[in-house]
């Protein structure tokens, strides 16, 4: 059974079983009451209506205030299609059968009308009214019965992580699905984890979720979802960057990951902006995702560049994807990436910054194997990926990119350059995965239409020990070799050296063979 929640189904490997018991648990604040309630309005028909009951504590008119203020709320489906139960009626303290009435009431109703779900919210709260050993007993003959319907029970309750492992309610569950606020910077968290769903085959480890004006909305742990890897095509993929290609042996394959690092302003986006603009121009579909820079923003300094991207917004070929700082959040970016791959072929895919996404994810332990799932998720959709990561002045910072080099096919540094007392910029392939590419530094220079390569650069210092790159005065192409000298044979290497030597020179060295021996050498020799 859908639970009326497409990312939700995906986590749970295509829903709920019919005739299952699960247990939503979660603290207080946590989404449960909130959930459920989707699911019901979600799932309720005319025919297979939801039943929902609820605490003493909670009365009818507090619930559908609350609820009033999500898209999912539908006030013409309450009571012929979502009904509303108080269970005070039948866990009253008078009551000497505990909780014999509540359970004849749920299982009368299941079978008499054959709802899609049941929840009992809070099951915890029915602890408080029978002892362990009639509880278990109430609860194995609720669950034996609803085995045999086709219905699902939901049983809400504020567990804590140590009482999953131990209360009787979860022995009995055929699932469990734990929910949970997790406060942290710079902003917080929700995330559910299936623990157990008998029979079914669910997505593991952490998924967060927001909720929001349509309700819940589940973003699944990439790490989960990515396909097996397809080969790399063999086309390859202009940059629209004059003078890079010829530095790449032609450019990068369709299908690469490539990333592009250097410091702050040294034009790491007007390079992922003009290698976009050029898959455009040949008429593919782009995605770039930002951190910084917002849609307008990045529009306008296109424009300074003669690009206009908001015509290629308007025609859908290229999407700006703006996730603000204080919103970013690793599932969440692979899922808005994932979804535009799938909603329309996408050949070009900017990531705009890496070295922010580290930062933000406060997730290190978890980050290199995010990484690996969202580049080769990209990959097997064929499309190629460009990311910026941002460096020091003087080279790569203490440990953004730590673990992650490998995953990249090309890695293209752009840094800056003392040349005299000016400061430049400068380009440098530093790797092509088992393709060969230029292995020199070249000039590197902003104009009116973008970056343009230039010359290679000669008596350069400090590349690889990540100083700053200085050359002695104003830079100077690279100047063609000597043409080496013919190789002479041992009489005419002699000859050759004799007349390179000055004539008073050769005078001196005959005089010095022709003097007696020192006075020092001669004592010597007799003693």
């Amino acid at each position: 059974m859908s639970t009326g929640i497409a990312a939700l189904d995906l986590v749970l490997n295509n829903g709920l079983e019919t005739g299952s018991v699960v247990v939503l648990a979660g603290a207080p604040g946590t989404g449960k009451t909130i959930l459920a309630q989707q699911m019901c309005f979600a799932r309720a028909t005319a025919e297979h209506k939801c039943v929902y009951y609820t605490t003493m504590s909670e009365p009818h008119s507090k619930l559908v205030q609350h609820l009033a203020e999500f898209a999912f709320f539908d006030p013409g489906a309450l009571g012929p299609m979502v009904e509303y139960i108080h269970m005070g009626d039948f866990l009253e303290p008078s009551h000497q059968n505990g909780l014999e009435g509540l359970i004849s009431e749920i299982v009368r109703k299941t079978l008499d009308e054959e709802p899609s779900i049941v929840v009992v919210d809070s099951a915890r709260m029915l602890g408080d009214f029978a002892d362990r050993r009639e509880l278990r007993r109430a609860l194995y003959d609720l669950t034996g019965r609803f085995a045999r319907t086709g219905t699902v029970l939901l049983l809400l309750g504020e567990y804590t992580p140590e009482e999953l492992a131990s209360d009787v309610v979860f022995s009995l569950a055929d699932g469990i699905i734990q929910l949970e606020y997790e406060a942290r910077e710079p902003i917080d968290r929700r995330w559910l984890r299936v623990i157990k769903m008998r029979g079914g085959s669910h997505r593991s480890g952490k998924h967060s979720f927001r909720i929001g004006p349509g309700g819940v909305e589940v973003f699944p742990r990439v790490e989960t979802l990515v396909p097996y890897p397809e080969a790399p095509l063999s086309s390859q993929v202009p940059s629209g960057i004059p003078g890079l290609d010829d530095l790449m042996g032609g450019g990068a394959r369709q299908g690469d990951a490539s990333l592009v690092t250097g410091p702050s302003g040294v034009g790491k986006t007007i390079f992922g902006l003009r290698w976009l603009v050029q898959g455009i121009e040949r008429g593919e579909n782009c995605l770039y995702v930002t951190f910084q820079d917002t849609g307008a923003q990045l529009t306008s300094v296109a424009a300074g560049f003669g690009w206009d991207l908001a015509a290629y917004r308007d025609s859908r070929q290229l999407v700006i994807s703006y996730v603000p700082m204080g919103d970013l959040d690793l599932d969440v970016l692979a899922t808005s990436v994932r979804s535009e791959i799938a909603r329309q072929p996408v050949s070009r895919v900017v990531i705009d910054s890496l070295s922010e996404l580290a930062f933000a994810a406060r997730e290190e332990d978890r980050f290199a194997a995010y990484m690996r799932s969202l580049v080769g998720l990209v990959r097997a959709e064929g499309s190629s990926l460009l990311l910026t990561s941002e460096t020091s002045v003087h080279g790569l910072p203490g440990n953004s990119l730590d673990g992650l080099l490998f995953l990249f096919d090309n890695t293209i540094d752009l840094r800056y350059i003392e040349e005299g007392s000016q400061v430049g910029r400068a380009v440098h392939v530093a790797k092509m995965r088992s393709r060969a590419h230029s292995m020199s530094l070249h000039s590197l220079t902003i104009t009116g239409h973008g970056l343009e390569v230039g010359h290679a650069l000669a008596s350069v210092t400090g590349r690889l020990g990540w100083s700053a790159l200085r050359t002695p005065g104003p830079v100077e192409p690279v100047r063609p070799a000597t043409p080496a000298a013919p190789t002479l044979s041992p009489p005419d290497r002699g000859r050759a050296l004799t007349a390179a030597v000055p004539k008073r020179h050769r005078a001196r060295s005959r005089v010095r063979r022709n003097r007696a021996p020192s006075t020092r050498h001669a004592h010597r020799g007799q003693e």
